[in-house]
């Protein structure tokens, strides 16, 4: 993949492209992302869900939503090793990072186990561009979206994702353009 290939999938300036381009390239090959339609159907998630290959962390205001985060059972984030590893404040400690944003402290014990990374204890390492990357690979990975990519099957990959449409007209566009960067059949 060429750095002009990344800029056009993700909609990230060459520069950053160019950046981005070996952490991107190794997460995909240790992933199984290594189709040209797998790889356009990651570089458009991966480009809306970082603003273009800007942010690998998720911007706390926090929203309302934000603010829930530290009761949601579902991430894991009222467990009692959550509150304690967190300082008291799990919704913001385990707060959306990576290229998919990893969220919630059950997800970050799941990446981080996969990756052999105390994610646990330090989410910020998925800010960094290696991990960043390499999250968003496992988490397509272990969540077969290869296998709905092959299949066409990008509303559902949003899905699976973000939990519901949020963002999509951005993100097909995304996947047009990557679909042409990455010369997949129409």
């Amino acid at each position: 993949m060429t750095p002009q290939q990344l800029s056009a999938a993700t909609g990230a300036s060459i520069s950053r492209a160019q950046s981005w381009l070996k952490p991107i390239e190794d997460s995909m090959a240790a992933h199984g992302i290594d189709t040209p339609q797998r790889q356009a159907a990651f570089l458009a998630q991966i480009g809306h869900e970082s603003d273009h290959l800007l942010y690998t962390a998720e911007i706390w205001g926090p929203t309302a939503a934000q603010a829930r985060y530290g009761r949601r059972a579902d991430l894991g984030n009222t467990k009692p090793d959550a509150i304690k590893k967190s300082g008291g404040n799990p919704g913001r400690f385990y707060k959306g990072r990576g290229l998919i944003q990893i969220t919630g402290y059950d997800n970050y014990l799941r990446c981080g186990n996969a990756l052999g990374l105390a994610l646990d204890v330090n989410p910020a390492l998925l800010e960094q561009k290696p991990y960043a990357a390499l999250s968003a690979a496992w988490f397509w990975q272990a969540h077969g979206l290869n296998e709905l990519a092959d299949a066409g099957e990008f509303v559902k990959i949003t899905e699976i994702i973000n939990g519901g449409h949020n963002g999509l007209a951005s993100r097909e566009a995304l996947y047009v353009a990557a679909k042409q960067a990455m010369e997949v059949a129409a």
